[in-house]
């Protein structure tokens, strides 16, 4: 642990959907390695309690209420983290919405624009307004939670599995236009974690055959260190491969 402690000693990291789930974990786990943590979510309660939790491992962090669907909130947090620290070296864009489970002729066009804003849009926001803030890092690292999902296109998973394949379309364009920056940006498939939205896709399944946010965290970590080079690829943390998005899954 002490290795990795010192490689994210004073760097500035925004994790996204930090109250819960893989969120908090990824947030708890780049703080106990010495980053500071802007946190971000809609909950302010869910938010201090990672505070209090953050602190106890010897952290600091920003907390931020905000709804992501909050396009110009975005700008303003990039504008916040320009004037305290003039860089941003980490970005975990994990915030998603799960929608309905439905054939896709039976979604509505609320539930297909509100996946597709939190999933997509505010993904593309996020490198908008902090591209350039990466590129005054010395080692920029972006990091987005995708899913097997992106690939699979199983039934009735239609506005998920779109939402995530267009934001690997996404992930991947951005690493290809910083080939020759420090920035590297990066997809990680979680796989069946017990979270809340497992819960929720199915919900016939024991939690206790499921591995855990916090087994996950470890390598929002490694991607987020200086020394991690990869970019524009997924890490599949079932199979514990880095993978490239055409792969199967």
């Amino acid at each position: 642990m002490t290795d990795t402690k010192t490689s994210l000693d004073g760097r500035v990291a925004v994790v996204t959907g930090a109250s819960r789930g893989i969120g908090r974990a990824a947030a708890l786990a780049l703080a106990e390695a010495g980053a500071h943590v802007i946190a971000v979510a809609r909950t302010q309660g869910a938010l201090e309690e990672l505070d209090d939790a953050i602190r106890r491992v010897g952290s600091s962090a920003t907390l931020v209420p905000l709804d992501l669907t909050d396009y110009d909130g975005i700008d303003r947090l990039g504008a916040a983290i320009n004037e305290r620290w003039k860089r941003l070296d980490i970005v975990v864009g994990n915030a998603g919405i799960l929608g309905n489970l439905m054939p896709i002729g039976h979604i509505t066009p609320k539930v297909w624009g509100q996946v597709m804003d939190v999933n997509v849009t505010a993904n593309w926001r996020l490198i908008r307004s902090f591209d350039p803030l990466l590129r005054m890092s010395d080692a920029g690292r972006a990091i987005f939670v995708t899913s097997g999902a992106a690939g699979k296109c199983r039934a009735y998973w239609g506005p998920y599995s779109v939402s995530k394949a267009a934001l690997e379309a996404l992930v991947r364009t951005y690493a290809a236009e910083n080939e020759t920056t420090n920035v590297r940006a990066m997809l990680l498939n979680p796989g069946p974690l017990r979270t809340d939205m497992r819960r929720a896709a199915m919900p016939g399944e024991d939690p206790e055959t499921l591995r855990t946010p916090e087994d996950l965290a470890p390598h929002f970590v490694r991607l987020a260190s200086p020394a991690s080079s990869e970019t524009g690829l997924i890490y599949d943390f079932p199979t514990d491969r880095t993978v490239s998005p055409q792969a199967p899954r």
